[in-house]
Order: structure tokens, then sequence, then C-alpha cells
């Protein structure tokens, strides 16, 4: 190589060389440690106040890091967070970036821009926001991203990401009332601190519960709730969310001295707020009044409304409507066009949401009111949960479910204008974040949704780890407890994130989530435990057959009742014990109704389920006092035969347990609103665990039958049982109604000669009665003679 190359050679290495310097320089992250916050003066009152405080004081809570405010723009050498509007051209003589790109999502409503800008002066990261909502989301979007611990604040460089939600309506549910399992134990600091996490990720409007005549006081209440609803208001203004309310009639609308007592009250409180948006009257659940009545109600409220909030809208729902009163109402719409309407809300028990998408004329919007916090007896049931859980965890625990939550509301979303979410108290928390991330993006990735919710409140470390441990609690509950092994790599992984972080002790969310891989844990290992002791008392029932019945029994319950004697993993029972109170002291949290005076013990009280029966034990000793009263040792003894062969028929013979995931191999079905749980003597019925499950038109299939045997089929339940095999309905040879009596088929020949039959029940009409008191099948043997 000759000189001149050898020269060329170095000038190309020496190009290369900071060519790769700068590209790492320009990798490097934004440091804000000694960064400022500058806010234009276009931006109003008050989000010119709201959106740096929000910033600053999140910052400073994970980082002790305090930012300064300036009025004037800093000299160089100094990184800046700038919050302007969209329409600002400069901010204190510099130019505001401008995108060159074709779609601009921050000059649409509530879009943002977060762009960084590094000149020799320093590095400035503009907010730049379409609206005061814009601005915040922007902040809310800063605040997701940052990498924060103590003294250290960095984002990845260079940034530009500008984003508009999909949906203008993001909304939950925060009802300061006795039903609520923890928002009616929470001070205004706390709900403004919830409200504030909630528009970090994404919500712009906030659903209160103002009057409710059939409510009582909650003995959580910090203040009153005449007081409460004023204050959730003033979050609203501060924040610039939407405040909706939610406000039924339970009264006889047609009675004109309550329907003037009612409009008062409604008036004293729109003048009292201030700030209201919405009104949302749920049609029939609660109350009973006819759309004839209704809207005429609903036109007089909104006269008083617009007087103190003009530009706030009323909506109705069709919930609990007839067929005569939806039609009726989309007749009103049609002949009277009201104007003072702004829309419908869809909820449970409202017509099909496609009909009503198509029936709505274009003028009105259509709101979804998903139940986001329920388990059992909802709209969004677990699907197949695992009876273990329906009779511990019940219908309110927590219930992270973003992966179903984000298929649920990737089918109803378009039909819709968005959602404000039906919720009972902070359980949810994960699903309301998973609904108004998805509301803004829904093409978001569950997995990154789940990042920025770890990332923002557990620290940016744990990130992955908290998402991964997320997803798994909510396959904690896909199939089969017994089998499924994955609950206990669950509890390894949360049990590993909590002793390496000790600081988040005290954080509610974390509580939260070590209880649910805690109580998953705890219930598995029981199940496990109390099925084989009710094994091992079947096999000694068997075996000892025509000893004396007496001294049977007695051994047998000695063995089931080792549950309580002998109890599995008492550890596990006494960290649950101990997170129930941390979650008490931290956010109100009511897990138990003697304990810490839950309104019911439907409403989250898992603490006092921790140790109902996953056996028979309680059913068994009815059972055997019943026994004892029989006549003779042979009745005594037909009746022991028939309770320790109920789930083993013998060979040949099949046993289902409807509903029960693990013991009905052979039903097809599923009862889509979760009404196949039940909830009887507020969830401590002693009845057979059997019978608690249960479905009103089942399906199974058999195969590899006998062609040569004679086939019985018998079913215990409630009601009527209008039993067809393979399509032709057959005549019962027994035929109880009572609950937990036995009807009975004879199978013909003809139909076992291919060695499979199909088993369906045609549902009974009973439409009349309320869903608790329907008829009902629990158990279904197939019994070869």
């Amino acid at each position: 190589m000759n000189l001149t190359n050898i020269v060329r050679w170095a000038r190309y290495s020496l190009a290369l060389i900071v060519l790769l310097s700068c590209g790492q320089l320009a990798a490097q992250p934004i440091n804000f440690k000694q960064a400022v916050l500058l806010v234009s003066p276009s931006i109003s009152s008050p989000m010119r106040e709201t959106a740096p405080r929000m910033l600053s004081e999140e910052i400073a809570k994970r980082t002790g890091i305090v930012l300064e405010k300036k009025t004037s723009w800093p000299k160089s050498g100094v990184t800046r967070i700038a919050f302007v509007l969209a329409q600002d051209k400069e901010f204190q003589g510099v130019n505001v970036p401008v995108s060159v790109a074709k779609e601009r999502p921050e000059l649409k409503p509530e879009g943002f821009r977060i762009v960084s800008e590094a000149t020799s002066a320093g590095t400035t990261l503009w907010i730049i926001g379409a609206d005061s909502r814009g601005v915040l989301f922007g902040a809310g979007w800063l605040l997701r991203n940052l990498k924060m611990d103590r003294k250290l604040l960095e984002l990845g460089s260079p940034v530009d990401v500008a984003t508009s939600p999909a949906y203008p309506i993001r909304g939950h549910q925060l009802g300061y009332r006795n039903t609520a399992n923890s928002y009616d134990a929470w001070t205004v600091k706390q709900f403004d601190q919830y409200i504030r996490e909630l528009a970090i990720f994404g919500t712009n409007a906030i659903e209160g519960i103002p009057f409710h005549e059939d409510e009582k006081p909650s003995p959580h209440f910090k203040i009153p709730a005449a007081d409460m609803r004023i204050r959730l208001s003033e979050i609203c203004q501060a924040y610039d969310m939407d405040y909706w309310v939610w406000t039924p009639a339970t009264f006889d609308l047609t009675n004109a001295e309550k329907r003037k007592a009612e409009l008062a009250q409604h008036e004293a409180f729109y003048k009292a707020c201030p700030r209201l948006d919405h009104i949302f009257f749920p049609g029939g659940d609660p109350g009973e009044n006819h759309p004839k009545d209704v809207m005429p109600f609903l036109e007089d409220i909104h006269t008083l409304l617009v007087k103190y909030h003009p530009k706030a809208k009323v909506w109705i729902s069709l919930q609990g409507f007839s067929v005569e009163q939806v039609d009726y109402f989309y007749d009103y719409l049609a002949k009277n066009k009201p104007t003072w309407l702004q829309g419908v809300v869809y909820g449970p028990g409202s017509p099909p949401l496609a009909e009503t998408r198509y029936r709505l004329p274009n003028q009105y919007q259509l709101r979804q009111y998903p139940d986001i916090t329920h388990t059992i007896r909802c709209e969004f049931p677990v699907e197949r949960w695992d009876q273990a859980y329906a009779l511990t965890l019940g219908r309110e625990a927590a219930n992270p479910r973003p992966y179903f939550y984000a298929r649920a509301q990737a089918v109803s979303a378009p039909f819709t204008d968005g959602f404000v979410s039906y919720s009972d108290g902070c359980h949810d928390d994960i699903n309301k974040v998973l609904w108004s991330m998805r509301a803004w993006n829904p093409t978001m990735d569950v997995d990154d949704i789940l990042n920025d919710y770890g990332r923002f409140f557990f620290g940016w470390h744990l990130a992955e780890a908290v998402a991964n441990g997320i997803g798994a609690l909510e396959q904690n509950w896909q199939g089969p407890l017994a089998q499924n092994g994955g609950v206990e790599a669950t509890l390894a992984l949360w049990k590993t994130m909590e002793s390496a972080n000790p600081t988040l002790s005290t954080n509610w969310r974390w509580q939260m989530l070590l209880l649910r891989a805690y109580y998953d844990a705890y219930t598995r290992r029981r199940l496990l435990y109390e099925q084989r002791l009710e094994t091992k008392a079947d096999i000694l029932l068997t075996q000892e057959s025509g000893s004396d019945p007496e001294k049977v029994m007695s051994q047998v319950l000695a063995i089931v009742n080792k549950a309580d004697t002998e109890p599995v993993s008492p550890e596990l029972k006494t960290k649950i014990v101990a997170l129930c109170a941390d979650l008490f002291a931290s956010i109100g949290l009511q897990t138990s109704v003697p304990k810490y005076q839950a309104k019911g013990y439907e409403r989250g009280s898992l603490l006092d389920f921790v140790d109902y029966p996953l056996n028979n034990r309680w059913w068994l000793a009815d059972e055997f006092a019943k026994i004892r009263t029989l006549k003779t040792k042979e009745e005594q003894e037909k009746r022991l035969k028939e309770i320790s062969t109920w789930e083993n028929p013998g060979q040949g013979s099949y046993y289902d347990d409807i509903s029960n995931v693990r013991k009905g191999p052979r039903v097809k079905t599923i009862s889509d609103d979760a009404t196949d749980i039940a909830w009887w003597k507020d969830g401590f019925s002693r009845t057979r665990l059997s019978s608690q499950t249960f479905q009103r038109s089942p399906a199974l299939d058999y195969d590899n039958l006998d062609p040569a045997a004679q086939y019985t089929i018998r079913v215990v339940g409630f009601g009527e049982a209008l039993l067809r095999v393979d399509g032709k309905r057959l005549s019962p040879r027994l035929y109880n109604r009572e609950a937990d009596t036995v009807k009975e088929w004879i199978v013909p020949l003809s139909a076992t000669q291919d060695g499979h039959i199909s088993v369906t029940f045609d549902e009974p009409e009973e439409s009349q009665l309320n869903w608790r008191q329907n008829s009902r099948i629990s158990d279904i043997w197939l019994l070869k003679q």
C-alpha cells in the first residue's frame, strides 16, 4: 500500500470513527436530573398548572428529583421540558418543532406529539398537545416511558412520537357508595391520585353515583357522599376530564310528588357541581318505569341541566326493557327526534349491541358500559372457571384479565363511540388500564400495556417481569385448577419479585397481585388435598360395606375433616390474612364482612371464604345425620352406597358434574352469563358441591357405548329437564321436580347401536321467573344396566 492509499485509509477510518461516535452520542438517553419545566401561556387553566404539577410530583415520588418550573427560557446547557399547544408557532422566541408527516395526530382532539430536539444550547423535550387534554396525555406518555429510580431520570433518545385516540369516550365508574368494595373508604386525596393515574393511561372520563335512594351510608365514608360527589367534580375539572353521573329512578315516575322531589334533587346537584358533562339514566337496571314516562322525565332533567352546564348531555340505557318497551323507545326517537338526547348506553341486560347500533339513528352516539369488575354471574364471566375459585375468590377478587378483555373490546368497540366501564372497586385496576389504552390505540400490544403498567407503578427494572407475572395470573384461571401446575410457578415468580423488592411492600397494587398469587396457590393445594381426602373416604365407604354404619360414618368424617384438623400449607393462609390486612390499610379494600365491614359476602369478601370446603365434608355431615334417622340398617347401607358411588358409578357407566370444568368431560356447553355457579346462603351453602354448578340446557356426547347394553340416564337438579337423545324427546320413567331430586329415562337400544349418543335438553319457557328460580341440571349419569 503506497503512502497516498495509507493517507486515504487513515482519513476514512477517522471519518468512520467520528460517525460512530456521533451515533453513540445520539443513542445516549436524555438525562432529566437537572431539567426545568416551561409551560406555554396558551395552555388554559387549570391544565397549565395540572400537567406540569402531575409530571413533577410523580417524578419526585419515584426519584427524589424535584424539577423546577421556570417562566423564562433558560440559558444554554440546561435540559428543558416544554409544554405547548400545536397552535403555538414559537415559545419564548424558540420555534416549536413542526412535523412534516402527512398524518399529524397532534392536531386531532386530545392528540399529542413528544419530540426531542438537541442543539448546541441543550436538549429540549417538547410536549405538544392539540388541546389541554393532549398536553395532559402527553405528560402521561412521558411518565409511562421514563426510566425512574432514586436519583435516576432518563428517557431513550431521540424521541418523536405522535398519537391521538381512536375513541372519544374512555372512562370508568368510581362510585362512592356502600356497594363498592374499596371506593367508599377513600379520601379526596386518594380519589385525586387514582383519577390522575387513570389519566396517565389515557382515561378522559369519570362516572360518579351521586344519589341512589336504596343506598345506605357506608361505615367507611371519610366525608358524606353529598360532599364527595362535588369533590369528584372538582377533580375532573382540574384534570379536564368529563364528569358523568349514573342516576337511576327506582320509584314510580307517575308519582307526581316523588317526581318533583327527584327533579329538585337533581337541580341542586347540578347547581353545586363546578363541572358536569353527562347524565346517564339506566332504563331498567335498576328501575321499572316505562319509556313513555322515562323520556319526558329525561327531557325535564336536560332542561334543568343546561341551566348550569350548557354543554352537558343526557344518555339512556335500554337495560331491562321488554321488547315492547324497546320498540316504543325507537318509535319515540323516530317521531320526536329529541335533540336533548345525546345517545344510548349499552350495558348488561341491553338488547344486542349490533342491533342497537343498527336501530339507533346516526345522530345519536352509542356508549358501551362494560362490566370489567366481576368474574361470575356477570357480562364477561371467566369461561369454564374452576369451581374451587368460584367458591372462594368469588365475584370481586383482584381480576387482571388483560388478554381476555383485549379480545372482548376488539369485538364490541367498533359499534361504539367508546366506553365508561362498570366498576365496584380497585380490584379491576389492570382491566381499567387495558380498556383505556386499547380505546386509545386498538392495536396496542397487550404486553406493551402491561410493561407500561409495571414500569410506572413498580419501577423500570420490573416492567417485563411484572408483565409476565400479570399474564401468569390470568393463566392461573384457565382450565381445571388441579391440572394447572402453572399456578405454583406463578407463585414462585411473585415470591421471587417480592423478596427482591421489599420497598414495594406498602404499594397497594403490589399487595393485590401478591394476594392473588398466594390465594390461587393456596386454593389449588387445598383442592388437591381435600379431594384426596374425599377419595379415601369413598374407598372406605365401599370397602366397609356391610359394617356398622355408625362406625363407618364416623371414620369417613374423621378423614374428610382433616381438611380442618390438619390443614395444608397454613403458611400461605397466614400470608393471605396479612395481605388482606395490608390492603385494608393501604387502599380500603374490604375482603371480609365481619373483619373489614364489606357490604356483603358477594362484594369481594374472599377472606371469609379462604377455607370454604373444597370437598363435600359439610354435605356428608348433614347426609349422615339424615342416615342416622333411617329405621333399618339396610336403608342406611343403601344410602351410603349411593354416596360412595356418586362420582364412580362403575365400569361402563359415566358421570358428569355439569359446569365443573374438572368433572364434566363430556359436557359441550357453557353458560355464557355464568349463572351456572350457585350463590346460596350468602355463599356458605352446605349442599353437595356438584349441586352448586349447573346449566339449564346442557349438551353432552357419549362414545364407545356397548350396543348390546341397556342404558339409563339419571339427572339430579331442580324443576324441568326436557331431555332428548339424538334429537328425539324421551319420556321419563321417574320425574321429581324438587331440588336435588332424581329424574330417569331409559335409552332406546336403537340409539346406542352405533356406540354413540348425543344428549341435549330443551330450555323450558321460564321467562316469567327470576333466573335464580329457573330450572337447573347439576349432575348427569349414563348408567349401564
